[in-house]
C-alpha cells in the first residue's frame, strides 16, 4: 500500500495546524481561547478521519465533540466568567512541570508506537481499512469497539472516569466558614469604616477588563484596590488608558 503525493500532502498541512492548535491551546492565556483552539484541533481530526475512510468518526468528532461538549464549555466560561479571587498561582507544585513531562512522554509512545506499526523493512503496513468496512464504516468500527476489543474500550473508559474524578478532588476547595452575602460585606464594610460604597470591579472604565488590571476612579487615577491581592504585579509596567 502506497501513498500518493496528495495524500501526504493532506497529512502533513492537516497534521501541522492539528500540531499548532494544541500546543495554541496549551499555551493561551484565556480559557475561551484555549477552548477556542481545542475545538479548531478538533475539527482538523475530524477531517482526517474522513479522509481515511472513517466517517462516522469524523461526523461523531464534529457533533458531540465539536459542537456539544466544546460548546457547552464555551457557554460556561462565557456566562460564568472568571472570578477575581481565584489565584493564579499554581495549587500543587511542580504539576506544570509535570504535566509537561508527561506529554512529552506520551508524545515519544505514540511517535515509536506509530514508527513501529508503519515502517518495516522499509514499507508501510497499513491495510485492512476495505474489509474492516466492507459492511459499512458504522458496523465495522461497532465489531472492532464491542466484539474485538471491548475489554480495552471498558478498561479505557473506567480510566477516564477515575481521571474525572481525580480532578474533581485535587479541584475541590473545602470552605469552612459560610460565604458572606451581599448584606454582610455591606454591614462590614460600615463597620470598618472605610469604603461604605462597593469598589469598581477590576477593569472598570479601562482598556483592559482583566481580573488582573485596576479600574479607574472619576478623577481618571487607577485604583489597586478593585484588583485581588493575590492578581496584583501579574500586569507587569504597563498603563491602562481610560476610555
Amino acid at each position: 500500500m502506497t501513498t500518493s503525493t496528495a495524500e501526504a500532502v493532506q497529512f502533513w498541512l492537516l497534521g501541522g495546524l492539528a500540531v499548532i492548535g494544541a500546543l495554541a491551546m496549551v499555551c493561551a492565556t484565556k480559557a475561551v481561547y484555549s477552548a477556542l483552539f481545542l475545538a479548531i484541533t478538533m475539527i482538523i481530526l475530524a477531517v482526517l478521519y474522513i479522509a481515511q475512510g472513517a466517517v462516522f468518526l469524523g461526523v461523531v468528532q464534529v457533533v458531540v465533540y465539536t459542537g456539544a461538549v466544546m460548546m457547552l464549555f464555551l457557554f460556561v466560561l462565557m456566562l460564568v466568567g472568571v472570578d477575581s479571587a481565584d489565584s493564579l498561582t499554581e495549587t500543587l507544585k511542580g504539576q506544570r512541570s509535570a504535566a509537561v513531562a508527561s506529554g512529552l512522554g506520551f508524545g515519544l509512545v505514540v511517535v515509536g508506537a506509530i514508527g513501529n506499526a508503519s515502517v518495516q523493512s522499509g514499507r508501510p503496513q497499513f491495510v485492512g481499512l476495505d474489509a474492516a468496512n466492507a459492511g459499512g464504516n458504522v458496523e465495522g468500527l461497532a465489531e472492532l469497539i464491542f466484539i474485538r476489543y471491548l475489554w480495552a474500550f471498558e478498561l479505557t473508559g473506567a480510566l477516564l472516569i477515575i481521571a474525572t474524578v481525580g480532578a474533581m478532588v485535587l479541584a475541590h476547595r473545602e470552605r469552612f466558614t459560610e460565604r458572606p452575602g451581599q448584606r454582610e460585606l455591606s454591614q462590614q464594610r460600615f463597620k470598618d469604616g472605610t469604603h461604605v460604597t462597593p469598589m469598581p470591579s477590576p477593569g472598570v472604565y479601562a482598556r483592559h477588563n482583566a481580573v488582573d488590571w485596576p479600574a479607574r476612579l472619576p478623577d481618571g487615577s487607577l485604583s489597586e484596590l478593585s484588583v485581588n491581592p493575590m492578581h496584583r504585579g501579574h500586569r507587569g509596567d504597563q498603563e491602562g488608558g481610560g476610555v
